[in-house]
């Protein structure tokens, strides 16, 4: 049993190297190339910052392998032999606490490097260490908040109801929708300062485009994402009334008028085309696969790691195994959500223009600095959105290479 479950885990890595390695070479191949979209200069940085997140990638994947030993070979016993509680929900949040901390260490230098090496490096991060460590207690904060709220619910469905997994599936899955609910309006202004938008001829064509699909929102906001990162971002939050246009302070600075609304409008055309109601029905079904399987896992398993079949041991499996599940799932996650995007740009395009569209496209590109291409395997794994040059050329853009 334990050598299934290491070499389950073993082929998941190997899954996750391989296809960095794949990628690692194609864009060192591509960059080579005629420079397409974005300028020559942005478009051999782009390919560098990739080429190094991926190596950054391959890393952190062999890491994540030698943690999956140390849990399984003596971490998870360890864990539990320094708590010594008799309440067993209460034991449950201490030890996933403990779990999520020590996990929280493990990645922190990867956070670290990426934030003050790699993106400081190719002119993305303005963080400070000020911020960062504020940014790393609010998270702890509402980890232990949550995290351990969480922890204590499912610890007493699993210690008093049977099929605890089908009523664990339906606790978490209400509190997702919940947090895509108040993410806008309670979780987001922790970490970013909300401004109504100053701009009344923006404010005033951006609810004229709202309303022209019929949707009512808590009205149109600025952030401060510039305090963090350079790069340029717009988002609908929320669900209900709590809905809200976001816009990333960069992205007005950046983009024209009409550019952005038709960003806008791509946006809008997820929203029309209900998309975030089917990606929360697909994030569901993956959700109450995860609970089925881990519902049900045999003692066995437990036994030959040397732990009991706890609340918390099981948690800690579901929290050790998920990440195998959801890769492999990503792919069908990802062919939908490619699909929705060349939908959402046709509708964009139709508020404003396929020109505007393009040319927004591009912008965003060239400051992002996005390698607009990816070795197919890449694609078919990670990318929730097709590759740019496909985004184009749907749009009537002639690309040359």
């Amino acid at each position: 049993m334990l050598l299934t479950i290491g070499a389950i885990f073993f082929i998941y890595i190997l899954t996750k190297v391989y296809i960095s390695v794949m990628e690692v070479g194609y864009v060192s191949d591509a960059k080579n190339d005629k420079a397409v979209i974005l300028t020559p200069t942005n478009y051999l940085k782009a390919a560098n910052y990739k080429i190094a997140s991926q190596r950054v990638e391959i890393l952190s994947a062999l890491i994540e392998y030698l943690v999956f030993i140390f849990w399984i070979g003596f971490g998870l016993k360890w864990l539990e032999s320094m708590i010594v509680v008799e309440d067993m929900a209460f034991k449950s949040v201490l030890f996933i606490l403990g779990f999520g901390i020590i996990g929280f260490f493990f990645s922190l230098p990867f956070s670290i490097y990426q934030t003050f090496f790699l993106d400081k490096k190719f002119g993305f991060s303005n963080m400070d260490a000020k911020l960062f460590i504020t940014d790393t207690l609010k998270s702890s904060v509402m980890f232990i908040l949550f995290g351990g709220g969480i922890t204590w619910l499912i610890s007493k469905i699993i210690i008093h109801v049977e099929d605890w997994w089908l009523w664990g599936f339906a606790l978490i899955f209400a509190i997702m929708i919940v947090i895509n609910v108040i993410y806008p309006t309670l979780i987001a202004p922790i970490f970013n300062k909300f401004t109504i938008l100053e701009n009344e001829e923006l404010k005033e064509s951006i609810e004229k485009l709202l309303d022209s699909v019929g949707l009512k929102t808590d009205g149109v906001f600025t952030i401060d994402a510039s305090k963090r990162d350079n790069r340029l971002n717009a988002y609908f939050g929320g669900l209900g009334k709590s809905k809200r246009v976001v816009l990333f302070d960069t992205l007005i600075e950046k983009l024209s008028k009409n550019e952005l609304l038709a960003v806008l409008g791509h946006e809008l055309g997820h929203f029309k085309h209900k998309d975030i109601i089917k990606n929360i029905f697909m994030m569901g079904v993956l959700l109450f696969l995860m609970f089925f399987i881990f519902g049900n896992l045999p003692i066995s398993l437990f036994e030959v790691i040397g732990i009991e079949k706890t609340p918390y041991a099981i948690i800690a499996m579901f929290l050790i195994f998920s990440p195998i599940i959801s890769l492999f799932f990503m792919p069908i996650f990802g062919m939908v959500s490619r699909r929705n995007e060349y939908h959402a740009d046709e509708f964009g395009a139709e508020c404003e223009s396929k020109e505007e569209l393009a040319s927004a496209l591009q912008k965003l590109a060239n400051e992002n600095k996005s390698f607009p291409k990816s070795h197919p395997l890449y694609i078919f794994f990670y990318h929730t959105h097709p590759p740019l040059v496909e985004r184009l050329k749907r749009l009537g853009v002639k690309i040359d290479g």
